[in-house]
């Protein structure tokens, strides 16, 4: 989907990063637009934002009441609007720009584009903006981000406030219960939090996004895959606020031990089976060097279970392995079953699946956003399972 509106003003900065003969799909691009409110098109998705704007609160309307006054000074008092974009085109002889924001229709677009923070300012304009005096032209400041590598770093920066608020107030009403009741005697069970600025370790969020990518509910095939659990906790959040009471979730709460375990030993011996499959080829391996892999020189431990590792790895290679599992998972007449235990399908499969992934992509960021590579890493687990069956009879 493309939006095209006119602008008043355009400035671009290009990442610092960025180097000549690089992939420009690794590097973010910002661009700062001035916009006359009247011509912000209307429809701009909100999806990829952790809230959904609530217009009757006294700031909401502070928002409506500023954009209608008879005044000029709306874009410098207001924070204005963030836009995560796929690209950004500028038409400088008749002074517009067009932003691609993906296909609305595809579910992993939907949350990874759109007006990622100013969603009440956004609703406030388009609400009363045919009230602003006709003498005056107002302007918003939008800032349009593209090639963003990890929409949940800059999503939580931008809104974190509020959506761990959103966690907080739902942990008060004891509805993580029985999240802990889940982990209860694990070694992580008191490294978890629950509550705004609590010095723990491990968010909760984290074991639902573990959660949210075995749903075999809204994923139940190789149709669709579910990069939220890694490129959207806000989406991660909202998906378990509804569903948290459905037999399927409750179900899945009780496998959180198994996922972790899942999670913790693909991150242990991710590098052994990345050397296997690169020995297997006849090149020597050098996984110290791969791009978001990083040699620790007096060891590390993993995320969950804290097992020492030689390397810390980005989430963005461990969570297309890690939800490629949920083929496994089956949900008939409320009862929750594997078809085979995920880490003896992991020591099958493993290094296949490791080497799907590497030779998809040596950037995290775009790994770990990579729908197709999630669904090729599905059908290496889901073939194996089938082999498997098949053997049985």
């Amino acid at each position: 989907m493309a939006v095209k509106f006119k602008v008043e003003a355009l400035r671009t900065l290009a990442s610092p990063y960025r180097r000549e003969k690089e992939d420009e799909s690794s590097f973010e691009t910002i661009y700062y637009l001035l916009v006359d409110m009247k011509e912000l098109p209307d429809g701009i998705s909100l999806d990829v934002n952790p809230r959904k704007p609530k217009m009757s609160t006294n700031v909401a309307k502070s928002l409506l009441n500023a954009v209608v006054e008879p005044t000029t000074d709306f874009y410098i008092n207001n924070r204005g609007i963030v836009i995560s974009a796929k690209s950004l085109s500028f038409n400088s002889s008749e002074s517009e720009v067009t932003i691609d924001i993906g296909d609305q229709e595809d579910e992993t677009d939907r949350h990874l584009y759109g007006i990622l923070d100013g969603g009440h300012t956004y609703t406030a304009i388009m609400m009363k903006r045919d009230a602003v005096p006709a003498d005056i032209r107002k302007f918003v400041r939008i800032e349009v981000i593209t090639n963003v590598q990890t929409v949940t770093r800059l999503s939580d920066a931008r809104n974190t406030s509020l959506q761990v608020s959103d966690m907080a107030l739902f942990n008060l009403d004891d509805k993580f219960e029985n999240v802990k009741k889940a982990i209860l005697g694990q070694p992580y069970a008191d490294q978890i939090a629950y509550k705004d600025n609590e010095d723990k370790p491990i968010h909760v969020s984290e074991l639902l996004r573990l959660i949210y990518a075995f749903d075999i509910e809204r994923y139940p095939d190789d149709s669709a895959a579910p990069v939220q659990s890694y490129s959207g906790k806000a989406q991660v959040f909202k998906r378990y606020r509804d569903a948290f009471e459905t037999p399927l979730y409750q179900s899945l709460v009780t496998q959180i031990p198994l996922l972790v375990k899942l999670y913790d030993v693909i991150e242990c011996e991710l590098s052994e089976k990345y050397n296997n499959y690169k020995t297997a080829k006849g090149e020597k391996p050098k996984f110290g060097k791969v791009r978001g892999i990083e040699p620790q020189k007096n060891g590390t431990k993993t995320e969950f279970l804290s097992t020492p590792i030689k390397y810390s790895i980005s989430s963005g290679y461990i969570y297309p392995i890690f939800g490629a599992f949920r083929s496994l998972l089956c949900f008939e007449q409320g009862t929750l079953s594997w078809i085979f235990n995920p880490l003896e399908i992991w020591n099958e499969v493993g290094v296949s699946i490791v080497q799907n992934t590497f030779e998809t992509s040596t950037n995290p960021q775009l790994a770990g956003k990579d729908k197709q590579l999630w669904l090729a890493n599905y059908r290496i687990v889901e073939t194996q399972s089938l082999r498997k069956q098949l053997g049985r009879k």
